[in-house]
């Protein structure tokens, strides 16, 4: 079995819903919505994405959750564009 999963440690979890937790009620919205379709499934990647995307201010996260803007520098990565583009949809 591997360890160290982001799925496997319900700390972990706990965190990335938290921290999905937005100033900004629009990006809340998208964020628990898309969570509570997909949280049981994402992959370590997809974790990854989504925890470089919480690093941004809502201002800036709103915008590539709109498509306004698109990811530059260390987002333009093939996992967080493809996160980018389901949490788009949700």
């Amino acid at each position: 079995m591997e360890t160290g999963r982001h799925q496997d440690d319900p700390k972990n979890r706990t965190r990335l819903r938290w921290r999905s937790r937005r100033g900004m009620l629009e990006n809340d919205l998208i964020l628990t919505r898309f969570l509570d379709a997909h949280e049981a499934e994402l992959t370590d990647e997809e974790v990854d994405a989504l925890t470089r995307l919480l690093d941004l201010s809502d201002n800036d996260l709103f915008g590539l959750l709109l498509g306004q803007k698109e990811p530059e520098e260390g987002l333009d990565l093939p996992h967080v564009k493809a996160l980018l583009a389901r949490l788009r949809q949700a």
